[in-house]
């Protein structure tokens, strides 16, 4: 008898794909069964649907994905079991091999037959109920007599609350990426018009007349996203232009330049009309940036608006770096490289100086910034090699900048002083990325020359008001002699910092922008803070030995850059360390090494530990007050950090309680985020003020601060209470009992933790899995925007860190008392 995975391990080798080998199947069930929906471009886009069952995921192919309207059936082709951890697969199946095309993981869950599904299975007619991310609700699979080398399934939606007219709702359009990155899946097959293909050229002449695609009247360009560190892998370098992103669309004779939002302006610029018109395309569309260079060579905005302002285009130059369209051709969908040799090729025919190839460098990218920025220059824009063209902002496109620089809305100005005219200073404003309010961000009043303040002066003279626009205007000599605005007119500034409060320092002007409108305004934020360019302090001082050891070998990330990492989030740590009993998990060897659960210092070699005996503190036991103790943590190899719910004040009397909400692994998140808030729900009836995190792994944790009076069986009975009303209230999703066979299908409500010398996983703390996860506090409201408990990783956790305020910083003001009244209310004498 066939082994059930040996038809999948057959068809690939998996030296050469990502894919999993599946050798390794769970033993008896203790999980609930598990469904996932994979997105699959292949040869054509599909989607690959998996249930759970005998140990195996059975997967049947759809050509058009579910959808929710039960009068269409879905084709479904039954294909070859796949492995159980092919449902958290995503990745690209390398060309040449089975299935070769980019993967993401469309929807998942848990799915609950009805009756006996082995004899469902068999007989070709299973009915069951969905509970995942996208889809939920009872739908039904069954064999169909079709004709076919594989047999042909049917998935329909049944009748209930949860099914949508297809012609009202598209599931598949509506929702189109993944449930577990923010990957969105786009083909990277198509191939450049003029690429070789293995076929004969009467062939081949035949296929490109009968792909000619319409050229499009309007194009949205794509756009980048700002990085302060460059990321590993294939991509190239550009020089950031400091000038107007324009998109040129030629249409035989017909030429015509558009700004990113769609406005023509091509009348303002003849002379590079003219020079596109001279390339003599059939049609395209190009991309690129007007720039009038200085004297220096460097790209000079404000030079560029005098060129505007003046009429003199020919100054300006037209720097080109992509060609979504060309010659009927639609060229989103190929390599980027595959695009710009095509680019080049054509740029060759122009004799003027109007037109110019944006060339890439060949130079390690950190040499080539620190040039850029001795230069003068903006930064650079990088660009993955194999990214297609998308009408967005991306990932695949890049910004590295030398200084911080922004856009602000102008939202009035000040009064000239002494000899000089037009007005004193510009009051900026940013759109708040959640109200989408105007806040105040300060004032620029240098970079001004006497005619730039007399022109500028002009424009601003018939947009006053008597109101200001700003949601909190600035009061006292803030706000004195202050011309309002109406908030129309964009400035564009470099500054050396912005303050906590958004308010920007040393702030320099360089120039209006016509061609963004101010309603789109907001901060740019890097997209990683590594903060690697500027050496911690505290590194400084530590000997590190073995700094170049991976510790996590799917990333690459060495023991240096833990240290950096605990380095750069020590001011948020310790106060949740702060005189708190702490034990460490170390990885001497990384993750693929043995582990070591540390309680006490031991043999530890670690500056400034506090080490108490069992005498003390009921059992062995440490605290790391200083930042020096945590780096030295660091070197002897910790990477987890899990604190008591008591202090050194008092070891007899906990200060916190936890509860710890652990799902069983096959639920989807929506399932974690609906526990948490009738958890959230119960101790609000109580009274209870509550601090959340995300574990770092597959749940939440909950954290009440108390004032230090119950004792430790006291608490731990009262948080014991709470979970085991919730579990009665909702026994189908909440478990009171630990154990695997305990929570299938349910989210299992962790109450131990709170026993003396019991710990939980500290904010804040890495987690010793694939990735490096961290365990990090949110506010409430976020929530129901969580997409998972390990959301955050070592390699994004700054980028939060830099925009959100600490949602744990009155954590350690916070007291209050379990009353008799809560405690009636639970049920307990």
């Amino acid at each position: 008898m066939a082994k059930p995975l040996q038809e999948y391990q057959r068809k690939r080798d998996f030296s050469a794909t990502p894919e999993p080998a599946g050798k390794r199947q769970r033993g008896k069930q203790v999980h609930a069964l598990q469904y996932c929906i994979q997105k699959h471009d292949a040869s054509h886009l599909h989607y690959d649907f998996r249930l759970e069952l005998d140990g195996t995921l059975k997967s049947w192919a759809i050509p058009k994905g579910p959808s929710l309207d039960p009068k269409v059936r879905r084709l479904a082709v039954h294909v070859e079991d796949h492995p159980l951890d092919y449902a958290d697969f995503e990745g690209n199946i390398p060309e040449g091999h089975y299935g070769a095309g980019d993967v993401i993981v469309w929807d998942r869950g848990i799915w609950e037959p009805e009756g006996d599904p082995h004899a469902s299975y068999a007989k070709g007619k299973l009915r069951f109920r969905l509970q995942g991310e996208k889809l939920s609700g009872v739908w039904n699979l069954f064999r169909t007599h079709l004709a076919g080398k594989k047999e042909q399934w049917m998935l329909v939606k049944s009748h209930d609350d949860e099914a949508r007219s297809e012609a009202e709702y598209s599931i598949v359009e509506a929702q189109p990426d993944s449930v577990l990155s923010d990957r969105t899946l786009v083909s990277r097959r198509a191939k450049v018009a003029d690429q070789p293909a293995k076929r004969p050229a009467a062939s081949r002449k035949r296929a490109s007349s009968t792909a000619k695609t319409a050229l499009p009247d309007h194009l949205q360009p794509q756009l980048a996203t700002l990085v302060d560190s460059p990321p590993s892998g294939d991509w190239h370098y550009e020089v950031k232009f400091d000038g107007y992103r324009i998109l040129a669309r030629i249409d035989g004779e017909d030429v015509r330049l558009f700004t990113r939002n769609g406005h023509d302006w091509s009348a303002k610029m003849p002379h590079q009309v003219q020079a596109l018109r001279k390339l003599k395309l059939k049609s395209a569309w190009l991309d690129g940036e007007m720039v009038v260079t200085g004297d220096n060579g460097v790209a000079d905005f404000q030079a560029l608006q005098n060129a505007f302002d003046t009429e003199r285009d020919e100054q300006i130059s037209y720097y080109l770096f992509d060609l979504p369209f060309f010659d009927g051709q639609d060229l989103r969908q190929a390599p980027l490289q595959a695009r710009r040799e095509q680019l080049a090729k054509l740029l060759k025919k122009d004799r003027s100086d109007v037109l110019n190839f944006s060339a890439d460098f060949d130079e390690p990218v950190q040499s080539l910034l620190d040039s850029a920025c001795r230069l003068g220059l903006e930064g650079l824009i990088g660009k993955r090699l194999d990214s297609p063209y998308v009408s967005r902002r991306s990932n695949d496109w890049i910004k590295l900048k030398c200084q911080q620089r922004q856009e602000f809305v102008i939202v009035g100005y000040t009064d000239p002083k002494g000899s000089r005219s037009g007005f004193g200073a510009l009051l900026l404003a940013l759109h708040d990325s959640d109200s989408g309010a105007l806040r105040y961000a300060g004032k620029v009043g240098t970079g001004f020359t006497a005619t730039t303040l007399a022109s500028i002066h002009a424009r601003l003279k018939p947009l006053e008001v008597g109101k200001s626009a700003l949601a909190k205007p600035p009061t006292g000599a803030e706000a004195r002699g202050v011309h309002w605005l109406k908030p129309t007119l964009l400035a564009e500034v470099a500054y050396a910092q912005m303050t906590r409060d958004g308010v920007v320092r040393h702030a320099v002007f360089h120039g209006l922008r016509d061609d963004k409108p101010a309603q789109s305004i907001d901060l740019e934020r890097p997209a990683n803070k590594t903060a690697k360019n500027k050496e911690n302090t505290l590194l400084s001082d530590l000997h590190l030995t073995h700094p170049e050891r991976v510790i996590d070998a799917t990333t690459g990330v060495t023991k240096r850059e833990i240290a950096e990492y605990y380095a750069d989030v020590a001011k948020w740590l310790m106060p949740q360390l702060k005189n708190r009993p702490v034990a460490l998990v170390r990885a001497p060897e990384g993750l693929s090494g043995e582990l070591f659960f540390q309680k006490n210092a031991g043999q530890l070699h670690i500056p400034g530990v506090l080490s108490y005996e069992k005498a003390e503190a009921g059992q062995a036991a440490m605290v790391l007050n200083r930042p020096d103790s945590l780096l030295g943590a660091v070197q002897m190899n910790m990477l987890e950090l899990h604190t008591w719910n008591a202090t050194d004040k008092d070891f007899d009397k906990p200060d916190r309680f936890v509860l710890d909400l652990d799902p069983d692994p096959a639920l989807p998140w929506k399932s974690m985020v609906e526990a948490t808030q009738l958890t959230l729900t119960l101790l609000d009836e109580l009274g209870l003020k509550v601090f959340l995190k995300t574990s770092g792994g597959k749940g939440m944790h909950l954290v009440i601060p108390l004032s230090r009076r119950d004792s430790w069986d006291q608490v731990k009975d009262f948080s014991h209470a709470i979970v085991d009303y919730l579990a009665k209230l909702f026994p189908d999703r909440l478990s009171a009992v630990s154990g695997p066979k305990n929570r299938v299908g349910r989210i299992f409500i962790d109450y131990l933790r709170n026993g003396k010398g019991a710990t939980t996983a500290c904010a804040y703390s890495l987690r010793a899995r694939e990735g490096l996860p961290v365990s990090v506090p949110i506010w409430r409201e976020e929530l129901t925007q969580l997409k998972a408990a390990n959301q955050w990783t070592i390699s994004t956790i700054r980028e939060r860190l830099a925009e959100v305020d600490d949602p744990w910083a009155q954590l350690g003001k916070t007291r209050q008392m379990i009353t008799a009244r809560m405690r009636k209310q639970l049920g307990l004498t």
